[in-house]
């Protein structure tokens, strides 16, 4: 499912204009890029979290060159289905 089909349907499942659930769609996920990005978590529950979450500093291999690179501690965006979530799926 694209962001597009998401939208076609909310539209029609709620009935309100597809512009006005782009708006929103939009906005949902501006602001859950920001808060993460910023360190803070988002907890939707129900549906999963959206967490930050710190990747140590490890010894790499550039296999091209056969040299050790050193990748240093970072953050990544993490997203983790709440239990009924993932029971569906299952």
């Amino acid at each position: 499912m694209t962001k597009a089909d998401l939208i076609n349907e909310l539209a029609i499942a709620t009935g309100y204009d597809k512009k006005t659930i782009t708006i929103v769609v939009e906005g949902f996920m501006e602001n859950v890029k920001k808060n993460v990005a910023s360190g803070e978590n988002v907890y939707l529950r129900g549906f999963g979290s959206f967490i930050t979450k710190t990747r140590a500093a490890k010894v790499g291999r550039n296999i091209s060159k056969n040299t050790s690179v050193v990748v240093p501690e970072h953050k990544i965006p993490f997203f983790k289905p709440a239990d009924d979530f993932s029971d569906m799926v299952r």
